[in-house]
């Protein structure tokens, strides 16, 4: 019995699969198609992405295959320079078709120790106290304590489970090709694991829906802003002339590489629930200590603990000129839940959400 079966092979699934396997869970993928995907289905990475896979210790790998390309103010095909003072180490694009994207993950997921099981198509799914039981075409059962979609808006997880896709259909259709140029160039796994708090693995839904919400408004709006009708021209021509000022251009930048997303975690502090940039450390970069995927506490004058949650959370001090805050506590994703200097606070926080203390674990453990 796995602990989590992962129902979809793409990016989100393999990069799911691999972070489960840095916390020990047993993972299962399963992807209906014999052979990875030979097309790409898009053509890198935006910023975000880019700052997720070098927490990860993975990035160099992408470097090697892709390129990168300068970050400018290009919104709905308004194109203007790149804003100044972009809040991170990465400002730029980095151009790698999704096929390879896959094959880098894929490769990661299986050196952790993630089963992936290729041409084996989910058609069933119950679930009961124990657990979920996935039919697959060919009659195989496989059991799990969780399983996750990442088979798409219109797979199949969604259609089994009765998840409506709501929405409107396309006024505009894309399309991507692929051309060889001939011409010479002149011419959690927290809630597996059993520590997780109350709700956490419902947080996700709280967090990441209002951020996808988003970017389909944002998409929406650019689709609009490219439209030949005289009204989308006007207002092209109008937020054109906006996008000259610094600050409209970049919010607008933030916005589309998802470097300027901050959850909502009910603290007016302007760093809790955005994510930290790659700052420089005395012992080095900030994202080099996190390539396993655990909590992080960054504090300055090396006063707070995390005593009882040694298992879940590094602790580091003396920390940096670039941090302006005494303490901070980042999730493994790294965006900060706390900031401060007083040890009761640091404690709730670590309750929040890295779960009870380490002893409270074993002896619920021992006592269940």
């Amino acid at each position: 019995m796995a602990d989590v079966i992962i129902a979809g092979g793409g990016p989100a699934g393999l990069m799911l699969a691999g972070q489960l396997r840095l916390h020990g869970v047993h993972v299962v993928v399963l992807e209906k198609q014999e052979q990875p995907n030979e097309h790409a289905r898009a053509l890198g990475l935006h910023v975000r992405s880019i700052e997720v896979m070098d927490q990860r210790g993975l990035l160099e790998r992408f470097l090697a295959l892709g390129r990168q390309y300068p970050l400018g103010g290009s919104f709905a095909g308004i194109r203007k320079p790149a804003p100044s003072r972009l809040d991170t180490a990465h400002p730029y694009i980095l151009g790698i078709p999704q096929n390879l994207t896959e094959r880098l993950l894929a490769e990661h997921a299986i050196e952790v120790g993630t089963e992936i099981r290729r041409g084996r198509e989910l058609t069933g799914l119950s679930q009961d106290d124990t657990g979920v039981t996935a039919e697959l075409a060919d009659g195989t059962r496989l059991r799990s304590r969780y399983l996750v979609g990442c088979d798409g808006g219109r797979g199949i997880v969604r259609k089994l489970l009765g998840i409506g896709f709501p929405g409107e259909p396309a006024r505009t259709e894309w399309l991507l090709a692929e051309a060889e140029v001939t011409a010479e160039p002149r011419e959690l796994d927290a809630e597996v694991g059993g520590w997780a708090p109350e709700g956490l693995l419902d947080s996700y839904q709280a967090e990441r829906h209002p951020v996808a919400a988003d970017v389909l408004t944002s998409t929406r709006a650019q689709a609009e802003l490219i439209s030949p009708e005289p009204g989308p021209r006007a207002a092209r021509q109008l937020l054109s002339e906006l996008m000259d000022f610094e600050e409209v251009k970049r919010y607008l930048i933030e916005k589309i590489t998802a470097i300027g997303v901050r959850y909502d975690f009910g603290d007016e502090h302007p760093l809790i629930g955005r994510r930290l940039r790659d700052i420089e450390l005395k012992q080095g970069r900030l994202y080099a200590l996190m390539h396993g995927g655990r909590g992080l506490l960054l504090d300055q004058a090396g006063r707070l603990s995390v005593a009882g949650w040694a298992d879940r959370v590094d602790h580091v001090t003396g920390v940096s000129e670039e941090l302006d805050v005494p303490a901070a506590l980042l999730r493994p994703d790294g965006h900060v839940a706390w900031a401060g200097d007083d040890q009761r606070e640091l404690v709730s926080q670590l309750a929040r959400w890295f779960g009870a203390p380490e002893g409270t674990i074993h002896h619920v453990a021992a006592t269940a």
